[in-house]
């Protein structure tokens, strides 16, 4: 972890409505926002149908509290590198609109209070898988692996799972099959849509020596590796069959035929020398996941229940 700077920058004048918003955004609502939308059909999967809008309410709120605080600490172990990258250097902690030790302290107080809400709200499972999620995405991928090798964002991807299994867990009080295949689902779709994100910022990463796979390996590889893991993630979202009804695997399969079309046609783009638009794999892989669990989610609202589903 970087030197921690008690240094804010006065370049910017400071009102209560500027350091709030520097404060939320160190939680990057965006990423927040997609987890959720996993967490929410989980559930639902879960609960054969829509579980008690207080326990989606409890679950949303006490998963969103982990995952900020997550993202803060994220932020204050990374202030060094985002300083660098373009991307990132525009984020409260490279432009020194908070003080570093404030946000270690809002990014711990937000973990303990997810643990605590989560507990008292759902369940003492729920609650320790997301404070597990925290010290991985934290501890493992961001001091660990992050800057140490190319597959950092394979396992480190794996922090950004545990919605589906803590929405599970917080339904049944506990954790089966169905909820460990969601789980692969979006660990299988990470790479593709981290590798295409790192491919358009390349530069960046290489400048701040973080090595992602697009720094230390070449493009043909890179755009080989997210066909790979397409065609990997596409048909593992095919084991919740069992589980599920039309809707859903009707999507699934038009979705991921949707989702291998470009991933192919970015390895092709790349093999003829060409950029490819990757940023485009990447804000379509986004529109992807939500396709899929959005089907999930109208699919366990339809579909009557299934003997034998925990």
């Amino acid at each position: 972890m970087p030197p921690v700077r008690t240094d804010v920058s006065s370049s910017t004048p400071r009102t209560r409505r500027t350091v709030l918003r520097a404060y939320v955004a160190l939680t990057k609502p965006r990423i927040i926002e997609l987890l959720l939308v996993t967490t929410v059909p989980a559930m639902m999967l879960a609960a054969r149908g829509i579980p008690s809008p207080w326990l989606v309410f409890a679950t949303l709120f006490g998963g969103t509290l982990a995952a900020a605080s997550a993202n803060v600490l994220n932020c204050v172990a990374d202030a060094d590198i985002d300083a660098i990258m373009r991307r990132t250097r525009s984020r409260p902690l490279a432009r020194h609109q908070v003080d570093t030790r404030h946000a270690l302290i809002f990014g711990l107080v937000l973990g303990v209070l997810s643990f605590a809400w989560l507990w008292a709200t759902t369940n003492l499972l729920a609650a320790a898988m997301a404070v597990g999620a925290i010290l991985f995405y934290v501890l493992v991928y961001t001091l660990v692996l992050k800057r140490r090798t190319a597959q950092n964002i394979v396992w480190g991807g794996a922090a950004g799972c545990m919605p589906v299994v803590i929405g599970w867990a917080a339904v049944t009080g506990s954790v089966s099959w169905p909820a460990l295949v969601m789980f692969g689902v979006i660990f299988f779709w990470t790479p593709p849509h981290f590798w295409a994100l790192a491919m358009r910022y390349r530069e960046d990463y290489a400048r701040a020596g973080v090595p992602m796979l697009p720094v230390v390996a070449t493009a043909e590889r890179v755009a080989r590796q997210i066909v790979i893991y397409s065609w990997v993630m596409v048909v593992w979202t095919l084991l919740l069959v069992p589980v599920t009804g039309w809707v859903y695997v009707s999507f699934a399969l038009l979705a991921g035929v949707w989702f291998l079309t470009y991933a192919h046609k970015l390895h092709a783009s790349v093999r003829r020398g060409e950029n490819g638009n990757p940023i485009k794999l990447f804000h379509l892989s986004n529109s992807y996941l939500t396709l899929v669990f959005v089907a999930l989610a109208v699919d366990s609202a339809l579909s009557l229940p299934v003997v034998g589903l925990p």
